[in-house]
């Protein structure tokens, strides 16, 4: 069949998939919320290093006013709001939250879920159904990359024993060389681990 005769309406992005976007993205949101609300009562967190404290309290009402945005918008396109969380990554983190020992741990978790919602929203920003989501999707899509660069600065940092640097300001010229570039290790952002709409919809 030649290219004339496909019925470009197939091709078009539909209300519920816009729908099972939102709330996909939701789903990821509310699951960053729960992580980083049970690590900031984690000893080895909560006793710990005041700038990463200050990181996860930030970081946590990103994640709160994410999933805001996404369900309001989600509920304006006709569907339900996503109240639970990503089924596949929440099954990850059941495994990995009760096993963290460390800062690091928790700072590897964390930028497991950080990247996949930022991949995440960048796929979805070109085949979100109107100019309004696509604003959505691409306004929230860097500040997750944005907390990504951060982890992996604090992840270098922690595994160099710099943590006196993990401070706000810090000592720019005792820092090594890798912590002014660790933070982007990608060029363009990925999309290969994106999450597809489907995964975290209202079932």
């Amino acid at each position: 069949m030649g290219a004339e005769h496909i019925d470009t309406r197939l091709l078009e992005p539909t209300p519920r998939d816009d729908i099972m976007a939102l709330q996909t993205a939701a789903s990821l949101e509310n699951l960053a919320v729960s992580v980083y609300r049970t690590a900031a009562e984690l000893p080895f967190i909560k006793d710990g290093n005041a700038t990463i404290q200050e990181f996860i309290a930030s970081t946590t009402r990103h994640h709160e006013e994410h999933a805001k945005a996404f369900n309001t918008a989600a509920v304006q396109a006709g569907g339900q709001p996503q109240t639970g969380t990503d089924p596949k990554y929440a099954a990850i983190v059941q495994k990995a939250l009760p096993a963290a020992r460390t800062p690091e741990d928790v700072i590897t978790l964390a930028l497991s879920l950080e990247d996949v919602a930022a991949q995440t929203y960048t796929k979805n920003v070109a085949p979100a159904g109107t100019a309004r989501l696509r604003r959505l999707f691409a306004s929230v899509a860097p500040v997750e990359a944005q907390h990504r660069a951060t982890l992996l600065t604090i992840q270098s940092l922690l595994g160099s024993g710099d943590t006196d640097l993990i401070a706000i300001p810090t000592d720019a010229d005792a820092l090594h060389a890798a912590a002014g570039t660790v933070g982007f290790p990608d060029a363009f952002y990925p999309t290969g681990k994106a999450s597809p709409s489907s995964e975290g919809a209202v079932r």
